[in-house]
């Protein structure tokens, strides 16, 4: 049970990873060798015997087994910490210069993990030079496409009628989707509301409330990116 308990937190980066300094079995008995054990014993092989079956070093040696079980639980936490990192789309990208998209990365991986619901609001211009304006499901939109071209600067992040809100000033097109984050309560004496799927707590997007709602911030973003921008971080509270 201690053995699974070890690899359990070596997965999740809070275990004890001494063992992958050493490349192999042997190594790490050889650690445990003092000059005086070879001095008196004058064989390797029997010295690294004696700490295997815990007559020499300190504490409780590990068996071949359970050294090889840390050495596979280190190398795959290695592994899949990497291979989070690849997934972040602003990762490695110079954001320098551009506050909304380093704020899209700043909540990138608490979004993709579920940490973090953030709504954004972007109230900007179409390439028909069209005010439009909308509420979009950030972690959604992870999810279901590429944000890579919007970190890169290739593409233009923008409300879409497929949002949770959508409004074209001009041409006075509405629209109001729910996702799997969010449900849309857009007929409320309140004005438009969004109700978090996983806790209920009510998100309010009017800027004269004080507070947008429980656990949520809300965040002006000046930039030149767009007319304005206007991020709520909702914090879901998980049952335990």
């Amino acid at each position: 049970m201690a053995m699974t308990d070890d690899l359990a937190d070596l997965q999740s980066g809070t275990g004890d990873n001494t063992v992958a300094e050493f490349a192999t079995y042997e190594e790490y008995l050889d650690n445990q060798i003092t000059p005086i054990d070879l001095f008196y014993l004058e064989d390797k092989e029997l010295a690294r015997q004696l700490v295997e079956l815990g007559y020499r070093g300190s504490g409780e040696p590990l068996k071949r087994e359970e050294f090889e079980a840390k050495k596979k639980a280190a190398e795959n936490f290695r592994l899949n910490k990497r291979l989070a990192t690849k997934v972040l789309a602003s990762y490695g990208k110079d954001l320098t210069g551009f506050p909304f998209l380093q704020a899209l990365a700043e909540r990138e991986e608490a979004n993709r993990s579920g940490k973090l619901t953030s709504i954004m609001f972007i109230r900007t211009f179409n390439a028909k030079d069209q005010e439009i304006s909308g509420y979009i499901d950030y972690a959604h939109r992870l999810k279901t496409e590429n944000f890579e071209p919007y970190f890169t600067r290739t593409r233009t992040l923008m409300p879409r009628t497929s949002d949770m809100s959508f409004y074209n000033w001009e041409t006075q097109t509405c629209t109001s989707n729910a996702t799997p984050n969010f449900q849309v309560i857009a007929d409320n004496e309140n004005g438009l509301l969004f109700k978090n799927k996983r806790d209920r707590k009510i998100i309010n997007v009017d800027p004269k409330e004080p507070k947008p709602g429980d656990n949520t911030t809300r965040s002006q973003i000046v930039t030149d990116e767009h007319i304005q921008v206007v991020i709520y971080d909702h914090l879901t509270r998980r049952k335990t």
